[in-house]
């Protein structure tokens, strides 16, 4: 009893020194404790939920990817925004809110940190006054954070950063297939005059040849429109396209089936932007749209790409301002937490 005592004892200071727990000041290490083979989230009867450093799911943080499975990774850009501002303050809300989180899903048995090696390594560095070099930037760090393999999970951050990730992406991959879930196409070919913004990723990534076009879905469109084709583009591509209405008052498993035999084994990319959910659900975004999907929808979107060959996510477009509760970001970082439980080389447990 002595023996298990002390032990405890060591793991609940050595969990609160590398959470920078107590005035540490140094940066979470990238260790494991006594011996586990995996990084895990510290307890929050281990470590306070308000204490710590405020890390994805307060996990260690590294500078790069080095021996990570998966990493979280924060893009805080605004300036590509047609609307309301604020996205650049997500990725800190998101990781903020993430100290609810608990290592396992109850639901599906997913076991992530059993069977991943996963850490936040932190922001990637962005010109904030100006998107192009900003993009540019984005497309280098990821380039260096796929190259190894690992998979990134995006906390964004305006739609904008999906082009130059997918950029990174098809250099390492090869073109991929999409599961898009969002409230727009963001197919525009220019706003205001300028091509690259967050309502352009999309029609980029196709002239770029990053994506595989038959093995693209859109989820959840919406909203009123420029003209009475406002989809029409996507689909002269090859793209499927769900309207929100489509699927209003249904599960989504069905149609999650059908994704997964459109998708095949290539590998894909999954973008979540928060506005796809009902701004009932998630009111903290810049171009909010009524009629939109639930937050189990959401998670029957997620929870359905199991089995796919996912390379990389990202959740975008969370604006904290207009959510003074908080509540945005949470579902964001519940929704991020999903998209890791599904990633290829997961384990499964019951209890």
């Amino acid at each position: 009893r002595i023996m298990a005592a002390v032990a405890r004892r060591t793991v609940l200071a050595t969990l609160r020194r590398k959470s920078g727990f107590l005035g540490e000041s140094r940066p979470f290490s990238s260790c494991c404790v006594l011996g586990q083979k995996f990084n895990m989230p510290p307890s929050g009867n281990d470590l306070p939920r308000p204490g710590g450093i405020a890390s994805m799911m307060r996990l260690p943080v590294q500078t790069d990817t080095q021996g990570l499975d998966a990493c979280f990774v924060g893009i805080p850009l605004d300036i590509g925004t047609s609307n309301r501002s604020g996205t650049r303050f997500g990725p800190r809300q998101i990781r903020t809110e993430s100290v609810m989180l608990r290592p396992y899903n109850n639901w599906t048995g997913a076991a992530p940190f059993d069977s991943l090696q996963v850490a936040d390594i932190g922001d990637v560095f962005i010109n904030m006054y100006d998107l192009k070099d900003a993009v540019k930037k984005i497309r280098e760090a990821y380039t260096k954070i796929v190259a190894n393999g690992c998979k990134p999970l995006t906390l964004g951050g305006d739609h904008t950063l999906t082009y130059p990730i997918l950029q990174a992406i098809k250099d390492k991959y090869g073109p991929v297939g999409l599961v898009h879930v969002d409230a727009h196409a963001d197919t525009s070919d220019m706003q205001l005059g300028e091509k690259v913004t967050h309502g352009t990723p999309f029609r980029r990534a196709v002239e770029d040849g990053l994506l595989d076009c038959p093995r693209v879905v859109q989820i959840g469109l919406r909203g009123t429109g420029y003209t009475s084709a406002d989809y029409g583009w996507s689909r002269q591509q090859g793209f499927r396209v769900v309207q929100a209405e489509e699927v209003w008052y249904k599960s989504l498993a069905p149609l999650m089936e059908e994704v997964r035999a459109q998708m095949g084994d290539g590998p894909v990319y999954l973008s979540f932007d928060i506005d796809s959910l009902d701004p009932a659900y998630a009111p903290g975004t810049g171009t909010p749209e009524i009629g939109g999907l639930t937050s189990h929808q959401g998670l029957e979107i997620i929870r359905g790409c199991r089995g796919l060959n996912l390379v990389g996510c990202d959740l975008v477009e969370v604006s904290p301002p207009y959510d003074p509760s908080g509540n945005t970001a949470l579902t964001a970082a519940n929704l991020l937490f999903e998209m890791l439980c599904v990633l290829p080389g997961v384990q499964y447990r019951r209890g």
